[in-house]
């Protein structure tokens, strides 16, 4: 799993907002993601231990707004 390859993917997530911009230390932080119903997803790597195989990234997000009981009814609208 390629790191771009992920970042793409997710920044085409509906409810993912991908954060990472290491050089202007923007990265999913709880404080930004408090009264959004979108999560956070940033520092996404490489895993050292998987390599290849895995990646290693941040999530953030207020469990509050965007807990199960809001995900089981986007789902369910999807359905």
């Amino acid at each position: 799993v390629d790191p771009a390859e992920a970042r793409e993917v997710l920044s085409k997530a509906e409810g993912v907002k991908v954060v990472d911009d290491p050089a202007s230390l923007k990265y999913p932080m709880p404080l930004n993601a408090t009264g959004q119903y979108d999560v956070e997803v940033g520092r996404i790597r490489q895993s050292l231990i998987f390599g290849d195989k895995g990646l290693e990234f941040f999530v953030s997000g207020d469990q509050l707004l965007r807990g199960a009981a809001l995900n089981a009814v986007i789902i369910a609208e999807q359905a």
